[in-house]
């Protein structure tokens, strides 16, 4: 009798000249789940990352050039064989056993994440620009955001593949998928995990992709809720406004061009949210 050799759960590891850690964990990995499928997106890498995987026993799907990180996301959601896929980083951050914390609850959520603590955030300004994302996205999305841009996290294939093509290529596919998650009433699951020093040095770098994280916020107020952002922004600009007519007009007897300017800016960043709320609700209408 033939037995479904379809794996249950693919592990998932984006990697990028990760020759000293990735050896090491697909073997840890292997050791625990040996049923689990491990799929290695090789984003382009110059060292001999391809080749250690290969022979630690995991399926290596190769990109011809660097593509980003998100990029090699979204080509192993397309590649994996699993009903789950676990996304966890090559470098040694994530523990291969905190896999299961995060299995415990895939019969209950659409997506599950490792939730970082303060003492495993690498650096003081990281953990404080994670605390500002994570503060942000609760407000938008009226949900408690525990780690809006970590990388560890289970998602059920059939649901995620919806999302793909919203996905960036960049770092920032993590506040997507949440966003994305949340915006069109999936579950989602925070479970507390410690991380490791990461083998080598990281691919963040603070001046180059500085810019590319404040885009986050946009992001933030883009892909969920944008009247949650634009309304009060608005609504302060027309108070300030009116404010200060009052006092031009009761100390100077006029109305002044900044109380116009002030007034036609709160109409103008109303009707910017009005029309970002409906191009928001059009891009999700794709995936239903």
């Amino acid at each position: 009798m033939k037995t479904n050799s379809t794996p249950t759960v693919t592990v998932l590891l984006p990697a990028f000249n990760e020759e000293k850690s990735i050896g090491d964990t697909i073997k840890a990995i292997r050791e625990l789940y040996p049923d689990f499928e491990i799929l290695v997106i090789d984003d382009g890498s110059t060292d001999n990352t391809v080749k250690t995987a290969m022979e630690a026993g995991a399926h290596v799907w190769p990109h011809p050039y660097n593509m980003g990180n998100g990029a090699a996301i979204k080509s192993g959601l397309r590649c994996a064989a699993g009903q789950w896929i676990v996304m966890m980083d090559a470098d040694g951050q994530h523990r291969p056993e905190d896999i299961a914390l995060l299995l415990q609850h895939k019969d209950n959520f659409e997506m599950v994440v490792g939730a970082r603590s303060m003492n495993s955030q690498s650096s003081f300004h990281r953990f404080c620009a994670n605390w500002f994302y994570n503060r942000l996205a609760s407000y938008v999305t009226k949900f408690d955001i525990r780690d809006l841009t970590s990388g560890f996290r289970l998602v059920r294939k059939d649901t995620v593949s919806k999302y793909i093509y919203l996905l960036p290529n960049t770092f920032s596919y993590p506040t997507t998928l949440t966003m994305a998650y949340l915006r069109s009433g999936h579950s989602v699951k925070y479970v507390p995990i410690q991380t490791e020093a990461r083998t080598g040095k990281s691919k963040i770098k603070l001046m180059e992709d500085g810019s590319r994280f404040l885009l986050i916020i946009a992001r933030i107020a883009t892909l969920y809720s944008p009247m949650r952002v634009f309304l009060p922004v608005s609504g302060l600009l027309f108070l300030i406004g009116i404010c200060y007519y009052l006092y031009t007009f009761l100390t100077m007897n006029r109305f002044t061009n900044m109380s116009a300017l002030l007034l036609t800016t709160s109409i103008t960043v109303f009707m910017i949210g009005l029309v970002s709320e409906q191009i928001t609700q059009m891009r999700y209408d794709r995936t239903e």
